[in-house]
């Protein structure tokens, strides 16, 4: 009895600290109102002020998919806030590849143009919308989503914001076809030949 009580209990406190980690397993808490840059100790308002972001909607429109970030890299005042944003640009036809944020939902905006959004779920049930200016989508922490600028005529314009100053993208084209998992395994994993995935990765050769 005392046995199974002792393998009971150690189960439970098993358990209650695996939850206290998923519950914690985003950025951690920091104890005190913001973090220093590590050269120095005095800061002023321009250290929480981001321009990065200024020039962007006054330059000509982008001929690919393009993501400017304000994250912890760009931000250094955002560790430890647990917040960054994206400002991302679609011309005409233009997708921004499935991939997965592991450190983050995600919430988009759409400012200006429309888009097709969709995200897969651990079931692989795949959840479509069609977005236009003001609309709102959020994609739920590590799921693969995808954004589509279907619109033959119009670019489009979103922002995302993030609750993680560092969300993570992990692009799953990329991370598959421009890594170096090798060809066979690949080959395996989407039931076709080496010489498929061959000519697939050639797409991504710079």
């Amino acid at each position: 009895m005392a046995s199974s009580f002792f393998t009971n209990g150690c189960f439970l406190l098993l358990v209650a600290v695996l939850a206290f980690t998923s519950v914690h397993a985003g950025d951690p808490d920091i104890l005190s109102d913001f973090l220093l840059p590590e050269n120095g100790n005095f800061v002023n308002g321009s250290f929480f002020t981001f321009t990065g972001l200024r020039n962007v909607l006054d330059m000509d429109d982008p001929q690919t998919f393009t993501v400017s970030k304000a994250s912890m890299a760009q931000f250094p005042a955002l560790e430890g806030q647990s917040v960054s944003y994206a400002l991302l640009q679609y011309p005409v036809g233009s997708v921004n590849p499935p991939h997965t944020h592991p450190r983050s939902a995600e919430l988009l905006l759409v400012v200006d143009g429309s888009l097709e959004v969709g995200f897969v779920d651990t079931t692989n049930k795949l959840y479509v919308q069609t977005l236009q200016g003001a609309d709102m989508f959020v994609f739920p922490k590590g799921l693969v989503h995808y954004q589509y600028n279907a619109d033959a005529q119009n670019p489009a314009i979103a922002i995302s914001a993030f609750g993680s100053a560092n969300a993570g993208t992990v692009s799953l084209p990329g991370s598959l076809f421009n890594t170096s998992i090798d060809d066979g395994i690949l080959a395996k994993s989407f039931k076709t030949d080496v010489a498929t995935i061959q000519k697939i990765k050639a797409g991504f050769a710079p």
